[in-house]
């Protein structure tokens, strides 16, 4: 796969799934009407949405650039993403998507929007554990197994991890 490709790749997969699950889906749980929180409230949210859109957008470029792949399963990564912000956390994604639906619940002060970031987690946690983590094992065997020992996957390290083994890069 080229980058070119992977990078349409992205972009489209971009739209379909955080677009969708972090755009689509509160806008239909909230209609973007907002319930008045107070203003700390509104700004603490807005930064996590900023936080999580731009975490989103790096890690999608990572996948791209480092992995020459996409995030999506159809179309996986050649190489095994362990740069930027995945030396940190293993599921940088899925915790920048929860960010900003946390934030829209904030911004918006809508309850209903931290009930759904609550479902999101559950669903993802599944994905990653029964589906995602076995994937990457078959397909970057040691690699993938050092990473995954050596870098947390739900709860950022202070510094990166992946320096610490040679090995996660093939």
């Amino acid at each position: 796969m080229t980058r070119l490709r992977a990078g349409a790749g992205t972009a489209v997969f971009l739209v379909l799934a955080p677009g969708v699950v972090a755009g689509l889906v509160p806008w239909v749980l909230t209609g973007w009407r907002s319930a008045g929180p107070p203003l700390w409230l509104e700004a603490v949210g807005w930064l996590l949405v900023g936080a999580g859109i731009a975490t989103v957008f790096e890690a999608f470029a990572r996948f791209v650039v480092e992995g020459i792949g996409t995030p999506a399963p159809a179309a996986p990564t050649e190489k095994l993403v362990v740069g930027g912000l995945y030396r940190y956390v293993r599921n940088p994604m899925y915790l920048a998507v929860a960010a900003v639906i946390v934030g829209q619940a904030a911004v918006l002060g809508r309850p209903v929007l931290v009930v759904y970031a609550v479902a999101f987690g559950v669903a993802v946690w599944a994905f990653v554990h029964w589906y995602e983590e076995p994937t990457l094992e078959r397909r970057f065997g040691t690699a993938y197994a050092e990473y995954q020992s050596t870098v947390p996957g739900w709860w950022p390290r202070r510094r990166p991890g992946a320096e610490e083994c040679g090995t996660f890069r093939e």
